[in-house]
């Protein structure tokens, strides 16, 4: 399902208090059959900045439209949306899946495994359109893995702009699991029955 932008963002959730984009771990970011390597990071910008390309831009390798994305993010989050602007003369991808906090999958994974879920893109070459999620499926992501299986004709997949937006958990992972591990009692602290012979201590 995709929305439309006939209104005004400010008043809706279109602006960038709902984008990832800040919690985007983009150091790690990495795309297969990217034709220039490292490309895939110039993609996410703010969403303000969404049509302003610099010639920069995620392209596959001529005679082959698919790409693979690995998204990681610097905390867990819910996503909501996901915008992406295409190129132009049938450049624009024309599907796309999503695998949600599998890592290093190939070509191969992606083509034999379910995704999450599936859309069917149209071109959208003025940032005027998001894909919904099935938000309850999107919750707790740590990262996400976006696979272009196809374009609209072209010789190549152009990709300008994917924009993510949602909710971040304000935690890092790794501070999740020390909070667990505080809450958990400490033997120590307590002692056994046997110890106490099984009652309540008598203070004189």
């Amino acid at each position: 399902m995709a929305c439309l932008h006939d209104h005004s963002c400010e008043d809706h959730d279109c602006s960038s208090d709902w984008s990832l984009y800040k919690h985007i771990d983009t150091s790690k970011v990495s795309a297969l059959n990217e034709a220039i390597p490292g490309s895939v990071r110039s993609v996410f910008k703010a969403w303000e900045q969404r049509l302003n390309s610099s010639g920069e831009l995620l392209e596959s390798n001529e005679g082959d439209p698919e790409l693979l994305i690995f998204i990681p993010f610097t905390s867990d989050v819910k996503i909501k949306s996901i915008s992406i602007i295409g190129g132009a003369d049938g450049t624009s991808p024309s599907k796309m899946r999503a695998f949600i906090n599998r890592d290093g999958i190939d070509f191969s994974d992606a083509q034999s495994m379910q995704a999450i879920q599936e859309w069917d893109l149209v071109e959208n070459l003025q940032g005027v359109l998001e894909y919904q999620t099935r938000y309850s499926k999107f919750q707790s992501v740590a990262s996400i893995t976006l696979h272009i299986p196809d374009n609209f004709g072209g010789d190549t997949t152009q990709i300008q702009y994917i924009g993510l937006k949602g909710e971040a958990t304000q935690l890092k992972r790794d501070a999740v699991t020390n909070i667990v591990y505080e809450l958990m009692p400490n033997p120590s602290d307590h002692k056994t029955r046997a110890e106490t012979g099984g009652g309540f201590s008598h203070v004189e």
